[in-house]
C-alpha cells in the first residue's frame, strides 16, 4: 500500500458501498471498450481490411488515481459541481456524472507495482504493449524486453515502409527520432532492441527516472515519495522493493550522473520544493470554471467597499 491508500475495513457501509460502485462503472467502461473494438474488428472485416491492419493496444500511464477519496464530501461536491459534474451514487457512470477509482483503487489496480500515474515508479510508468497483425516469431508470446513509447513511431515506420518525416515540416522544425523500431524483436531477430549501456531518462514534475540496462534510478516527490533517490533492479524486482543504493553506490553515481546529462541536454527545469501536480490540476480546472464568478465577485466588492466604509463612518458619528 502507499500512504494514500484507505483502510477499507475503516470505511462505513455507505462508503463501501460507494468506492464498490466506483470500481463497477470502471469495469464497464473496460467492458464497453472491448465490445466497441470487437466491432471495429467484425467491419474491417467484412470491408476485406482486416488482414491489412496492424493493431496496437497501448496505455499513457499507470492507473490513474485522480478524483476526491471521498467524492461524496461537501468539498468535493461544490468544487466538482462548479465544473459541471455531479457525483451523485444513483447517476455514477452516466452522462454529467464524475467518476474516477480513486487513489486507493488505483494502488490496488497497480499492485504489486509500486505507485501510479503522476509518479515514476512501475505502476505509473509500466503499460500494457499488445501488437497484433505484425510479423512476429510466435502469436501470443510474451517479450520481456525493455521498450519505451518513443520505439511505437519508428516501429510503425519500419513495419509498413513509410519513411520518416524530413528535418523540416510545414516551415517548422522537425525534431529527430529518439526511439527504436521494435521489428527485429517482434521477429526473433534480436532479444533486446536496447543494449546494456543505453540510458533512457524521463522527468515529470520534478519526478525523475532512468533505465540503464536491467536497472533503474527513480526520484519520487511527496505526497508519495520522499525526494530521494533510490536504486533498483528491475528485471529481478519490478515491485521495486529492494532497493540497492546502499549496497551498489558506484551504479548509483553512475547512473545519477548520466541522469543529469539527460537533464541538461533535454532542458529539465527545477521545480518548486511545494508543488504539487495533482492539487495544481485540480486548481486549474477550478479556475478555469469558476474564475470569471470569481472575478466578478472581486470587482463587485471592491465596487461597494467605499459604500460600506462611507455608511460606516455615518453611522459612527
Amino acid at each position: 500500500t502507499m500512504p494514500t491508500t484507505q483502510d477499507w475495513f475503516a470505511l462505513s457501509p455507505d462508503q463501501k458501498r460507494y468506492q464498490a460502485k466506483r470500481m463497477a462503472v470502471y469495469a464497464a467502461m473496460v467492458e464497453a471498450m472491448d465490445h466497441h473494438l470487437g466491432r471495429l474488428v467484425d467491419h474491417l472485416r467484412e470491408i476485406g481490411a482486416y488482414e491489412n491492419t496492424i493493431f496496437v493496444f497501448t496505455s499513457d500511464n499507470g492507473s490513474e488515481p485522480g478524483g476526491p477519496g471521498d467524492p461524496e464530501s461537501p468539498l468535493a461536491r461544490f468544487a466538482l459541481g462548479r465544473q459541471g459534474y455531479s457525483t451523485e451514487y444513483e447517476t455514477l457512470g452516466l452522462k454529467g456524472s464524475f467518476n474516477s477509482i480513486g487513489p486507493s483503487f488505483a494502488s490496488a489496480a497497480a499492485s504489486p507495482l509500486a505507485d501510479y500515474k503522476f509518479y515514476l515508479g512501475e505502476g505509473g510508468l509500466r503499460v500494457p504493449l499488445i501488437i497484433s497483425g505484425a510479423p512476429t516469431r510466435d502469436r501470443g508470446r510474451i517479450e520481456h524486453a525493455f521498450a519505451w513509447v518513443t520505439d511505437l513511431a519508428p516501429t510503425l515506420l519500419e513495419m509498413t515502409g513509410a519513411s520518416a518525416p524530413g528535418e523540416r515540416y510545414g516551415g517548422r522544425i522537425v525534431e529527430p527520432m529518439i526511439g527504436r523500431s521494435l521489428l527485429p524483436l517482434l521477429e526473433g531477430r534480436a532479444d533486446r532492441v536496447y543494449e546494456e549501456s543505453d540510458a533512457v531518462g524521463t522527468e515529470l514534475a520534478g519526478h525523475a527516472a532512468l533505465f540503464l540496462g536491467d536497472y533503474k534510478i527513480v526520484r519520487n516527490r511527496g505526497p508519495v515519495g520522499d525526494g530521494e533517490w533510490r536504486l533498483y533492479d528491475i528485471v529481478r524486482d519490478p515491485g521495486e522493493t529492494l532497493d540497492l543504493s546502499a549496497a551498489q553506490p558506484i551504479r548509483l553515481q553512475r547512473m545519477l550522473a548520466r541522469y543529469q546529462a539527460y537533464a541538461e541536454r533535454n532542458g529539465v527545469l527545477p521545480v518548486a520544493s511545494d508543488y504539487d501536480a495533482q492539487r495544481q490540476v485540480a486548481i486549474n480546472g477550478l479556475r478555469n470554471r469558476a474564475g470569471p464568478g470569481i472575478l466578478v465577485g472581486v470587482l463587485l466588492a471592491l465596487t461597494l467597499l467605499p459604500f460600506f466604509l462611507f455608511h460606516r463612518a455615518r453611522s459612527s458619528a
